[in-house]
């Protein structure tokens, strides 16, 4: 009798891992589940209503989650798994290699960095990737992008996005609020802003003093006590607003959108956003760099430089607010941004990864499967 493929995705998320492992993986989950297979997360999701919410809303079950490698393979054989994602930076390398071993067809979600994983596929979505692997197991690039179904609704029609006035930048007008477009301005920076970007970048964005209507996500209550300080001057508006399903409606809308250079950045080149982002874990270096010096971002370097006292800081600080008030003052720049952005990511990531995962399990023939 024909069984459907049994797909396992290990992932955590968290205050302070954030939500972006999940994030991608659950784009995975609705891809393997288009196809027919079952689909379970494996893993801790504590603290985030969120995150646990976006579960629910599939209909994916979420179970502890092992760490070890004999814990993984245990897991794998008694919820008779045929294939398992491994999404983690903290799991032992050697589980995805026992899990071969086990028979069990393994993706390892990477970025940059194989942490020594010995699995069947590896998938680094990060653009221009090129990590040292055996040949035919890597799935390397931007057109790997794992993307949600709301994302991918919300993707509009190339160049979709008119180019409005430039704002009036000099003379005795110069910035009047009433003599200016206001910019929609979207600021969010992952699903728990665990190392607390959204205050200092929205700081930075008043600081402009351009005029503007800023949309904060404001991801735990530490944040929103601290955006509560903050007061906009003339002609700018500030709204926080709680993590939401509809997120990429918000982004569309927006103008602009300022957010760390995460898993996030794909969905923003997907969405044709306009987006300026800041580097905020060493994890995300490279691929910032990359995407900002491929011209698909603005970069407004890193965060614990934005951050800091003294005058190092408040250096960085005019810097990112001199790229920030440019994007805000040139609809055609923002323009230019979008559609190099929405070029590079195409949303078909999710089903070019589960076509070389089933192409893999189906070399196995010992086990004959729907999908």
């Amino acid at each position: 009798m024909l069984s459907p493929v049994r797909v396992g995705l290990r992932c955590d998320a968290g205050p302070q891992r954030g939500v972006g492992h999940l994030v991608r993986c659950l784009a995975l989950g609705e891809e393997f589940l288009a196809r027919g297979a079952t689909v379970e997360v494996f893993g801790a999701v504590d603290g985030i209503d969120w995150a646990a919410g976006q579960l629910a809303a599939r209909g994916i079950p979420l179970h502890p989650g092992p760490d070890t490698p004999d814990g993984l393979v245990a897991t794998a054989r008694r919820h008779s798994l045929d294939v398992l994602v491994l999404d983690s930076y903290e799991l032992d390398p050697a589980g995805a290699g026992a899990l071969r071993a086990a028979g069990v067809v393994t993706l390892a979600i990477v970025d940059g960095d194989t942490r020594g994983q010995d699995a069947d596929l590896y998938l680094d979505q990060n653009f221009g990737t090129d990590l040292a692997v055996p040949a035919g197991r890597l799935l390397a690039g931007s057109g790997y992008a794992l993307l949600r179904d709301t994302v991918l609704a919300a993707r509009p029609p190339a160049s979709a996005r008119p180019a409005p006035d430039p704002l009036v930048t000099d003379g005795p007008v110069a910035n009047h609020p009433a003599a200016v477009e206001r910019p929609a301005v979207l600021a969010f920076f992952g699903g728990t802003d665990a190392a607390g970007a959204a205050p200092v970048l929205t700081e930075v964005l008043l600081s402009t003093g351009l005029p503007m209507e800023l949309t904060v996500v404001v991801g735990r209550p530490g944040i929103a006590a601290r955006l509560d300080r903050l007061a906009p001057g003339p002609g700018q508006s500030l709204l926080p607003v709680p993590p939401t399903d509809g997120l990429p409606t918000l982004i569309t809308a927006a103008d602009l959108v300022v957010s760390a250079a995460g898993t996030s950045t794909w969905e923003l080149c997907c969405l044709g956003a306009a987006s300026a982002l800041v580097c905020v874990v060493d994890n995300q270096r490279e691929s910032y760099h990359r995407v900002v010096a491929a011209g698909l971002v603005a970069g407004l370097g890193e965060l614990p430089e934005l951050a800091a006292a003294g005058p190092a800081g408040a250096a960085a600080r005019l810097t990112a607010a001199r790229t920030l008030g440019g994007l805000l003052g040139d609809g055609a720049q923002r323009a230019a941004l979008s559609a190099r952005a929405q070029a590079a990511v195409d949303g078909r990531g999710r089903e070019r990864v589960v076509d070389a995962v089933l192409d893999t399990l189906a070399r196995r023939p010992e086990v004959i499967h729907v999908y």
